[in-house]
C-alpha cells in the first residue's frame, strides 16, 4: 500500500513588543521589549489543481502578518488576550497558533506549528497532536 505525501510550508516573521512576566520574581517581571521572531508551519495534502500549490506562500505571509500586527509595538500585558495569561513566547505561539488556525478554516490547510522566539538561541513552539 502506498503511503499518502504532505507538504509542510513555513514562512517566517517578526513584531516588536513589550511585555512583563507576572510573578516571575527576576527582573523580567519589569516591562521590557524584544523583536520576537515567528515562525508558522501549514501542512496539508492536496495541492491546488491550477497551480499545484498548497497555499500562496503570501496568502499564508499576509495571514501571519494581520495575526502579528495585532501586537506589533504594543506592551502585550494590556492586551485582552493576555489579561489572565501571561504573555510569554509559549503563550504567544499558542495564542498566533490559533488565530491562524482559524484563518486557515476551510481551506484543506492546517497548522502544524508556531515558533515564537525572543532571541535568536531560544524559542518556543506551540503545536496540538
Amino acid at each position: 500500500m502506498q503511503k499518502k505525501g504532505k507538504w509542510r510550508l513555513t514562512v517566517r516573521r517578526d513584531f516588536a513588543a513589550a511585555h512583563q512576566l507576572r510573578h516571575y520574581e527576576g527582573k523580567c517581571e519589569r516591562m521590557h521589549g524584544h523583536n520576537f521572531n515567528v515562525e508558522a508551519q501549514v501542512e496539508g495534502d492536496t495541492l491546488t489543481p491550477d497551480t499545484e500549490l498548497l497555499i500562496d506562500f503570501k496568502v499564508l505571509k499576509t495571514m501571519l502578518g494581520e495575526i502579528l500586527g495585532g501586537l506589533d509595538h504594543c506592551h502585550l500585558n494590556e492586551l485582552p488576550q493576555f489579561a489572565e495569561h501571561n504573555p510569554s513566547s509559549e503563550n504567544l505561539a499558542r495564542y498566533i497558533y490559533h488565530e491562524l488556525a482559524a484563518r486557515l478554516a476551510d481551506t484543506g490547510v492546517s497548522v502544524h506549528s508556531v515558533t515564537v522566539s525572543e532571541k535568536p538561541a531560544q524559542s518556543a513552539t506551540y503545536f496540538e497532536e
